[in-house]
């Protein structure tokens, strides 16, 4: 019985922080929720190192100031999605007041 499997495919996206107050807490948190939800590797990469996109600790460390460029890596199986959806959603998540 042949199995259609998915290849661990790797991709990478270049993305620019527009939110006006950066990658704070609120945004922070939507950002690792949704990162969450695929089933692949995720990691945003800046000059100051490299961060698990999975983990709102790793998020708040990279300092995502508004200007900031980074680049998102994804390594598995819905790599090409999970760096499409998530730089749509920086460019789209909303300047909260905290």
């Amino acid at each position: 019985m042949a199995h259609s499997r998915r290849e661990a495919v790797r991709a990478t996206r270049q993305i620019t922080i527009v939110n006006k107050l950066g990658l704070h807490a609120r945004p922070a948190a939507q950002f690792v929720r949704r990162a969450n939800a695929f089933r692949s590797e995720i990691w945003i990469v800046t000059k100051a190192g490299r961060f698990s996109a999975l983990s709102l600790i790793d998020v708040m460390r990279a300092n995502l100031d508004c200007g900031t460029v980074a680049t998102l890596e994804a390594h598995g199986t819905d790599a090409d999605e999970a760096v499409e959806r998530l730089a749509k959603l920086v460019k789209e998540l909303p300047d909260y007041d905290d």
